[in-house]
């Protein structure tokens, strides 16, 4: 069984540590600024992908991050405009065992295939309905009533598959350098935030800008 969980509140997420500030004016545009060291900055060493010979646009997330449910518009936005070389990747940041009790759950729902009905789902329960997961099992019952099958996915939940994810997340993040959420890394070489890009509509911008100069690197190799 799964230790339990203090209740997930939608005012004490606003105040977890790790997850990032509120980004600046979401509604704002600009041209795309993309200066090393100030709009986005290089991973050293660079660290692989799982995304084979495509261009990894990975996000960085936790559906406890009150800006990560902000964000998630902005990563259906990115997702259609990647080009055939570019593949989108979530991956669950732990940053404390409320975290990893998520992390845990979007990982059997990837496997059981069901994340493009219930991806968005956890963030409206927990940010928009604030509804309290006190526990892993009160999560695996929201998974299912979205029509998840709960005795599959709480055997999920410790499987080999699953730990070795986990595992692979609490590996990269730090490597990564990430502090906060939400954070795109992309093709385990450059980190890039919405603070850092100067918003969200600029981050959009900013990732198709790197995707493009990751391409154009590689096809000069």
């Amino acid at each position: 069984m799964f230790a339990r969980l203090p209740v997930i509140l939608f005012g004490a997420l606003l105040s977890v540590a790790a997850c990032a500030q509120e980004q600046k004016d979401a509604t704002a545009s600009a041209p795309v600024a993309a200066e090393a060291g100030k709009n986005y900055f290089l991973i050293e060493p660079p660290q692989p992908t799982s995304s084979g010979d495509k261009i990894e646009v990975l996000e960085v997330f936790s559906y406890a991050c009150v800006h990560c449910a902000h964000f998630q518009p902005y990563a259906d936005e990115i997702k259609p405009k990647l080009p055939a070389y570019a593949q989108f990747e979530y991956l669950p940041s732990i940053f404390n065992d409320q975290w990893e009790a998520y992390a845990r759950a979007f990982y059997c729902a990837q496997s059981l295939g069901v994340l493009d009905k219930t991806h968005q789902a956890v963030f409206n329960a927990v940010h928009r309905d604030h509804r309290p997961f006190r526990s892993f099992n009160d999560i695996a019952a929201f998974y299912g009533e979205q029509g998840v099958d709960s005795e599959k996915f709480t055997q999920l939940a410790t499987s080999f598959e699953v730990q070795s994810k986990l595992a692979r997340s609490k590996s990269l993040v730090p490597k990564f350098g990430v502090d906060g959420t939400p954070t795109i890394i992309i093709n385990g070489k450059y980190r890039v935030t919405g603070a850092s890009a100067g918003g969200y509509p600029q981050l959009v911008a900013l990732v198709d800008y790197l995707v493009k100069k990751e391409h154009a690197a590689k096809s000069a190799k």
